[in-house]
């Protein structure tokens, strides 16, 4: 199990996309817990009896409400970790248990920052990328301002703790051409690895 992990616009997803599409099993932490919060996703419950109504909007989490509240009131953030922390392992446990491919990467945005999965992988994978890159690249998709993104990266751990505990890096400042081929070495890897 191949714990992938990076700063916010690092390009972890595409690196997830990418050994997805070479067999790999991707589990992505992000992505539950973006189902858990959507319509009819599980954890709505709960944070609505948490944080009340005004955090409910068309049937799902209102996401730019709760990282306003959450980056300004770190007891919130607690309080929303509490409800989603749990029911992300679970389901990670459950679609890890259920893997097909011949490894798992299990993306986890605060890897380094949560020794609960860091005791669950057998590898660190960090894709890195220069701060400036990763701003670029969350103010394009998002449309956040520059200081919510900056607060968010601050939030996280330092570029250089990421990187002193990786069994593996892809540099990813260059383009999309020279991720994906550092990819597909990782998958060689990767398979030898996990031969019995």
């Amino acid at each position: 199990m191949v714990g992938l992990t990076g700063g916010i616009g690092s390009g972890k997803s595409a690196a997830a996309d990418e050994f997805a599409r070479l067999g790999a099993t991707v589990v992505d932490t992000d992505a539950i817990a973006h189902q858990l919060t959507e319509v009819g996703g599980a954890a709505l419950p709960e944070i609505e009896r948490t944080f009340g109504k005004d955090f409910i909007r068309d049937g799902k989490m209102d996401r730019q409400r709760m990282r306003e509240r959450v980056f300004s009131d770190p007891a919130a953030k607690t309080r929303l970790e509490g409800v989603l922390h749990p029911m992300i392992r679970e389901e990670s446990r459950r679609r890890i248990a259920a893997a097909a491919g011949p490894y798992v990467v299990h993306v986890v945005p605060l890897l380094i920052e949560s020794p609960d999965y860091r005791r669950r992988v057998d590898r660190v994978l960090v894709v890195d990328a220069p701060e400036s890159a990763q701003l670029a690249r969350v103010r394009a998709r998002s449309g956040l301002a520059e200081d919510e993104v900056r607060a968010i990266v601050r939030t996280q751990a330092a570029r250089e703790a990421r990187l002193a505990v990786a069994d593996d890096v892809i540099d990813n400042a260059g383009p999309i051409e020279a991720l994906r081929n550092q990819v597909a070495a990782l998958h060689q890897k990767y398979l030898q690895f996990s031969r019995p």
